[in-house]
């Protein structure tokens, strides 16, 4: 079986080393083009074309995918089935109808729920309790194809966006592997998508991550788990930038007469701040002049005072 696998990021990177390890014939990875990165804004490579390299399969990466150019380059390749995961682009109907087997996408959730492109990061902001992995034929449209095979797992209630990702990318594997098995073995039964119980998660942007004191501290929490490491939730001391990466649910007996945002209490275990329903406790921050650091370390040079308030 001749399998052409289509990703970009980390999220990509079991995946294909599975295929490799279980012995299939990855004849071509396509990626996204190299990006630039970091504050020197050189040049990156994807980790899916780094991965690729070191095992000598050859990489392509087109600005466009659905030139007549590129299309005709995969056809000479003759793959019999095509295999994304993030690749993160749309794939058109000619590409998709010149693999005979078809092609097989691995999406980070429980579809119909979470089409798009951030499932993982949104399942946490939106305070879900379990998510999942889904295997399906990929189609025109947006996530939409054929479900396959199905794996649940659980969020923790303190779990980040990070830490779930690099658990759905290990999970991502083990379900496509059981879907090729399945493929060989003719026993995969298709199951069409119901399109009224569908939702949509889209593109994280820095924006998501701005915190509104005026929601639960359940939401808060959930969303600086859910931006983290990506972009990260913010808010604002003073007319100054301050990152919040790390929260916990404070049982502090809720005083009506505090105002969303304020903060009631300072010690070395953090920040104790008004949310609507009661207060959050902010364990770690940054700003922009300084390093991400327990609330406790950037006391000791710093003084954030009981009555000032978060949020503009």
């Amino acid at each position: 079986m001749k399998i052409i696998f289509m990703g970009t990021p980390e999220f990509a990177v079991p995946s294909l080393e599975m295929l490799i390890n279980e012995g299939y014939k990855v004849i071509a990875v396509v990626t996204q083009p190299d990006k630039p990165k970091g504050r020197g804004k050189k040049l990156a490579a994807p980790p899916v074309k780094e991965f690729a390299l070191e095992h000598s399969i050859p990489v392509l990466q087109p600005e466009k995918i659905k030139t007549p150019e590129f299309v005709e380059e995969i056809r000479k390749l003759a793959p019999d089935l095509l295999i994304t995961a993030a690749y993160g682009k749309i794939i058109s109907k000619e590409m998709l109808d010149i693999p005979p087997l078809g092609c097989i996408n691995v999406h980070g959730s429980l579809l119909p729920a979470y089409r798009g492109a951030a499932p993982i990061q949104w399942s946490i902001i939106n305070g879900e309790k379990v998510t999942g992995i889904t295997t399906m034929f990929t189609d025109v449209g947006l996530d939409t194809g054929d479900m396959l095979l199905k794996r649940e797992i659980e969020i923790g209630c303190d779990m980040t966006a990070g830490e779930l990702h690099d658990a759905m990318a290990v999970l991502g594997a083990q379900v496509l592997k059981e879907t090729l098995i399945e493929l060989k073995n003719g026993t995969l039964v298709r199951k069409p998508q119901d399109d009224s119980l569908s939702s949509y998660a889209p593109i994280i942007t820095k924006e998501v991550g701005h915190i509104d004191w005026n929601k639960t501290a359940q939401q808060i929490h959930d969303l600086v788990r859910g931006t983290n490491p990506w972009p990260g939730a913010y808010t604002y001391l003073n007319e100054s930038k301050m990152r919040v990466w790390k929260t916990s649910i404070s049982n502090l007996e809720n005083n009506k007469s505090h105002c969303p945002g304020e903060i009631v209490k300072v010690d070395d275990n953090g920040l104790q701040v008004k949310c609507s329903d009661g207060y959050i406790l902010i364990n770690e921050l940054q700003f922009d002049s300084s390093k991400r650091m327990k609330v406790s370390d950037y006391l000791r040079g710093h003084k954030i005072s009981i009555g000032e308030k978060l949020g503009h």
